[in-house]
């Protein structure tokens, strides 16, 4: 029976071991980390580090006095402030990071992130206005990023999201998206 309780113990500390490494990790790095970067760093299997991540993302969303949390983004992980703390970081840092976005932002934001990768020009057929100033404010909010270039003649740019779009609206991945078919009118 000692022994058994000696192995418990020994994986228990393991664990909180791990435990600690990787909030340490994802503390320091400013990207997201991926399992197997994280498996490859701590020698660990990646599939039990996938564990380890459940169970860390579980802690943090269980414990609501915490001012961290932990999110999935595209399968890589990263520590991020709560959004319930947004104000005061927002005073910290002096700037208002969470402005809203103008209705030009947000028809562009979105026809993006259902049909990305798009070119301007895609864009503003579907939206018939011009949307560069309102592509220009999404660069700049780290919303969209330029993907590529289109292999026609003039080669223009190709949009998509950001992870820090992903962050913004609280998606694991672009899945969690609404479906397309909740906005059609014929219906």
């Amino acid at each position: 029976m000692n022994s058994i309780n000696q192995i418990e113990f020994k994986e228990i500390s393991k664990k909180n071991l791990l435990y600690s490494v990787i909030e340490s990790l994802l503390f320091v790095v400013a990207e997201p980390l991926s399992i197997k970067d994280i498996a490859k760093i701590v020698e660990c299997e990646p599939s039990y580090i996938n564990e380890i991540m459940k169970e860390l993302m579980n802690m943090y969303n269980e414990d609501k006095t915490r001012g961290i949390k932990l999110i999935s983004l595209n399968g890589m992980y990263q520590l991020v402030t709560k959004t319930t703390n947004s104000e005061y970081i927002q005073k910290l840092l002096k700037k208002n990071v969470r402005q809203s976005l103008s209705q030009a932002s947000l028809e562009s934001l979105a026809i993006i992130a259902y049909k990305q990768p798009i070119t301007r020009i895609e864009i503003d057929e579907i939206r018939g206005v011009k949307s560069e100033s309102a592509l220009q404010r999404l660069i700049e909010k780290n919303l969209i990023e330029e993907t590529g270039r289109l292999e026609v003649p003039g080669r223009p740019i190709l949009y998509g999201t950001t992870d820090e779009f992903l962050r913004h609206f609280a998606l694991e991945d672009l899945k969690e998206l609404p479906s397309i078919q909740l906005f059609n009118e014929d219906e």
